[in-house]
Parts: C-alpha cells; sequence; structure tokens
C-alpha cells in the first residue's frame, strides 16, 4: 500500500506551490493575486441585487493545494466532485445513474478491457480550440503519467484517439467501477497543458471559466459563454475558503449566501438565512483487526505491526454492532443531523440490506457469554481466557465530531461489560503506525462502490483488519468484472453478505454525518446527489442550476 493512498483516505494532500501561466479562460490574463475579497452587493430586504451571482463559503481544506488540475486531484482523490471547468465524458445523476457529457456513445468489449466511447464534435476550449478525442486521450495518458496523480487509474494501461471523435481506453484488468471515475475526471487541452502552470491557469470546456484565483481566500467563476449543454443559470459562482466560525460570522454579515456549517452550529439562527440539510454518504466506521497479534504487514517499503488479540474474537465484534444504539449516538454528537450508518455505501445502489442489524443488547449479551466473555471478578469487564475486553480506539485529534463519536461508542460499551479507552493523534502519520494493531475511528464515502474492494479484498489497499477470503475475494472480482451495472450493483451486494455485523463484522459502522449549510432565503438550491466523503465541492455540483427566487 502506497503512503499516498493514504491521504486520499484521511487527510488532505499538502502538495507543492505552482507558480507561472498559460492565460485563463476567459481573457488570457493571470489569476490576480488581491488581499480583497470579491463581493456580491445584497439589498436589505434579502432581494438580490445580482441575481444571476451566488457566494459560497467553503472548509479551507476545499482549495485544491495544486490548483484546478483534474490530471493530479482536481476532482477526484478523496473528495470527489465534478470539475466544473472541465468537461468529462459522463455524469452521474442524482440517483447515481448516468449521463453524457461530452460521450454521446460508449461500448465495452466482451472482456471488459476496452473502452469505446464516441464524443461530441460541438465542444471547444474557451480559447476557441475544439475539443477532440486527442485531449481525451492526452488528458487520461498524462494523469497516468503524473506520479502525484490521486485518480483513480490503477486500471489503465493506456488511452487513443481512434479519430476526432472516437477514445479508446484500454484496461489490464475487467474494473466496472472504471465510470465512476469518468464522471470525475475533467478532460485538458493538448495544446495549453504545462504541468506547472495549468493548475493555477485552467482552460476547460465546462459549464464555468476560472476567473480569478486568490490563494488561501477565494476563486471566482464566470459562466462559459460557449458551453454546449444546458444553459447556465447561475452566471458568476464566489467561492470562499473559511474556517468554520469564519464562514458563520459571514453569513451573519451577509458576506455569503451559502455557508458550510457543522452539527455545533446548527441550532444557531441567523436571519435571513435557513439550514440546508444534505444527506451523505459520508460514514463513520471503527475498524477491527480481526486476526491475534504477533504479525507484520509491509505496505509502502515499511512494515506494520498487525493483529490484535481482543478484536481478533469474531463473537466480540459481532455483539458491539448490535449494542450501538446508533440513533442516540446520533442525537448526543450530531444534534440529529445525521443517519444510522452500517456500511461504507448506505443509501447506494450497491449497498446491502445485509448490513444492517437492530440495536439489540440482550442479542449482544448473549454472543459474548455463548463465547466465553464473562465479567468474573466484578470490575464490570468480561474477560475470556485472561484477556480482558478492552482495548484503545484511536482518531484524528483535530476532529471534534470524531472524538465526540469514539466518546459515545466507548460510554455505550459500557453497558455489555466491554472497557473501550480512545486517544486522539496529531496527526494521521501517528494514526497510520497502528491501523493494522489497533481499532481506529475512520471518515469513508464515495460516489462510487469501489470502497468495498478496497476495504474487504485481500488485497484493498484499506484493507486494515487482515481479512482475506477466497470468496469474497472472487464476489468482489465479479462486480469490478461486470459489463452490466445492475449485474455488477447485485454482485457488491452478495460480496458485503461476507463481512457483515452478522458474518465477520469487521468494521462497526457509527453514521453517516449529515452535510449542512445555511443559505440565504430566495435562493433555490437544485437537488442534490448524496454528498459523499469531505464537507467541500459536492455542493456546488449543479451550481449552474440554481436561482434566485
Amino acid at each position: 500500500m502506497k503512503r499516498n493512498v493514504f491521504a486520499w483516505i484521511c487527510a488532505v494532500c499538502f502538495l507543492s506551490g505552482i507558480v507561472g501561466g498559460c492565460g485563463n479562460g476567459m481573457n488570457g490574463l493571470s489569476a490576480k493575486q488581491t488581499t480583497d475579497r470579491v463581493t456580491v452587493n445584497r439589498e436589505q430586504d434579502g432581494e438580490t441585487a445580482d441575481p444571476s451571482a451566488v457566494v459560497v463559503a467553503m472548509g479551507v481544506s476545499s482549495e485544491p493545494a495544486a490548483g484546478f488540475n483534474p490530471c493530479i486531484n482536481w476532482g477526484c482523490g478523496e473528495h470527489c466532485h465534478e470539475p466544473l471547468i472541465q468537461s468529462t465524458l459522463i455524469r452521474t445523476t442524482a440517483d447515481m445513474d448516468f449521463e453524457n457529457d461530452l460521450a454521446t456513445d460508449y461500448k465495452v468489449s466482451e472482456d471488459g478491457l476496452i473502452w469505446t466511447f464516441t464524443i461530441r464534435n460541438d465542444v471547444k476550449f474557451t480559447d476557441g480550440e475544439p475539443l477532440t478525442a486527442r485531449d481525451v486521450a492526452f488528458t487520461f495518458n498524462t494523469a497516468l503519467q503524473t506520479e502525484n496523480s490521486e485518480a483513480d487509474l490503477g486500471m489503465l494501461k493506456r488511452v487513443e484517439a481512434a479519430d476526432d471523435t472516437t477514445v479508446v481506453f484500454y484496461l489490464s484488468r475487467p474494473y466496472n467501477a472504471f465510470l465512476y471515475t469518468l464522471a470525475v475526471s475533467g478532460i485538458v487541452p493538448e495544446h495549453c497543458y504545462d504541468p506547472v502552470s495549468y493548475g493555477e491557469n485552467p482552460i476547460g470546456s465546462g459549464r464555468y471559466m476560472m476567473t480569478q484565483w486568490d490563494r488561501g481566500q477565494q476563486v471566482i467563476f464566470e459562466a462559459n459563454p460557449d458551453y454546449y449543454g444546458e444553459k447556465v443559470k447561475m452566471q458568476k459562482v464566489v467561492v470562499l475558503f473559511m474556517e468554520e466560525d469564519a464562514a458563520l460570522a459571514a453569513v451573519r454579515s451577509g458576506e455569503a449566501d451559502v455557508a458550510y456549517t457543522s452539527a455545533v452550529y446548527s441550532e444557531e439562527e441567523v436571519e435571513g438565512y435557513e439550514l440546508l440539510v444534505c444527506e451523505s454518504v459520508d460514514s463513520r466506521g471503527i475498524s477491527f483487526p480481526i486476526i491475534a497479534s504477533g504479525t507484520d504487514v509491509s505496505s509502502g517499503g515499511m512494515k506494520y505491526a498487525a493483529g490484535n488479540d481482543v478484536t481478533c474474537d469474531k463473537a466480540l465484534r459481532q455483539a458491539m454492532n448490535y449494542a450501538l444504539d446508533r440513533d442516540t449516538m446520533i442525537e448526543n454528537v450530531l444534534n440529529g443531523y445525521g443517519k444510522a450508518a452500517y456500511s461504507v455505501s448506505d443509501g447506494m445502489p450497491w449497498s446491502s440490506r445485509e448490513m444492517i442489524v437492530p440495536y439489540d443488547v440482550e442479542k449482544a449479551e448473549k454472543l459474548l457469554e455463548d463465547a466465553g466473555w464473562t465479567d468474573n471478578d466484578g470490575d464490570n469487564i468480561r474477560e475470556k481466557d485472561g484477556q480482558k475486553a478492552e482495548f484503545t480506539v484511536y482518531y484524528s485529534a483535530s476532529d471534534s465530531v470524531r472524538q465526540g463519536l469514539t466518546a459515545e461508542f466507548a460510554n455505550q460499551m459500557k453497558k455489555i461489560g466491554i472497557n473501550v479507552q480512545y486517544q486522539g493523534l496529531g496527526n494521521w502519520d501517528e494514526l497510520y503506525t497502528k491501523m493494522y494493531s489497533d481499532p481506529i475511528l475512520w471518515g469513508w464515502g464515495s460516489n462510487s462502490p469501489i470502497e468495498n474492494n478496497q476495504l474487504y479484498h485481500t488485497d484493498g489497499v484499506s484493507n486494515f483488519t487482515g481479512y482475506s477470503d477466497e470468496g469474497t475475494d472472487r464476489r468482489l472480482e465479479a462486480a469490478l468484472a461486470a459489463v452490466d451495472t445492475k449485474e455488477a450493483n447485485r454482485l457488491w451486494q452478495e460480496a458485503q453478505t461476507d463481512v457483515g455485523p452478522e458474518a465477520e463484522a469487521l468494521w462497526v459502522w457509527l453514521a453517516n454525518v449529515d452535510h449542512l449549510y445555511f443559505v440565504r432565503e430566495g435562493l433555490a438550491v437544485a437537488e442534490q446527489k448524496r454528498h459523499p466523503h469531505g464537507h467541500g465541492w459536492s455542493v456546488v455540483n449543479n451550481v449552474d442550476q440554481w436561482s434566485w427566487e
């Protein structure tokens, strides 16, 4: 497992700064650096002075360190979203089906290794140059060869342009989830791409052009007048990068029309604003090593201790799943803004009902008793063969929500005689040293089923539990190999049967965290897809269809 995969999972990837520029999509000028924020004036009665502009406050981690370059991490990686500036071959709909963007049609070979796309012939980049299949091939070949790219392209061998409107992808193995990668992979122009300067001054063919970027402060998008798709309603989008308390201040002062927030501030009343609640697949869960201690895992040139003598007991893992009152946890920690989580993909077309477990303390206690976990010395902690039912859960110390969830989990496990201690660590490098040997509270969730493979396949890049089963591997591989999406979803669901709470119970999933935003009254935000992990760009996936009422 490579270290940069871990960054993709749970941390912001800090990449080197970039300078220089090839002109931006509007007028060829370099991105302006300034200390002044652009504001959109609003009338006192709440009416908008500019009915085609919106100001959105996002977290500081939403600002792409490498710029707006899809060949590195713009739109892809941990926080997947539509790239806005660039076109994609296809897009996902609100119900996670697929629709065409650049593509007009595609076909897949019987062995699943050759994907052929036909694209539109009427698309131009914002500098006036036509977009052809050669630009598509160039984009993916470049991302494939870019060392720090976060795009999910491990299955891709090469891409070729057969002619101006036909592009062919050659895969090394069948990979049905490739469609989800294509839905967030923006196309860059071969004639004006520079790996150093492109991210700061991107040229694309999407709904918007980036007209100004003030690092650490804001980015401004304006509608692409030559966009080939549905007419853009919101002509100007200003994104402010702010810490959470500053975002709240921005709505109080009327500086922002939309601002992200958390459950901590959810009960705040701000005159002229309403709370928008977006469902997510932004899952929080605790991984449990299922093998005994005493082994090592080699990954990325490093060796890690693996196994845990308490959590390797399956009955204990199953009991914890049954003993968790998720609804109470969500009410206590998230002020009710969340949904019970039972998997890494609740509510998605590939999620399985086999992962759902009822709250049943009596069953949890019976599982423990039958497995030999009893309280012999009256200290309210069960033990078995001299081993106490106690362990430590680690989490990121900078995340108050994870701390709260972990504390609530520990509190609830006391009632069945399991002593859960918890400790926050200051950085992810520390957490990674414990990922194979100790329970860790992670954040997951993607608009793609591939995470099931990453977590549960023997060779999965995020298989922290040590789980290995030939049958599960075959089912996961069959899901990836399926050409038909519905069949693939059925196979993804089937594979989860092996790892759920009544089977191996590899994880205890806690909650899907609702994404919350203060929204100015009068702004009609278009229907949202389920947001993936990461509280950032997903909300503006369809900002082009927002409007002022």
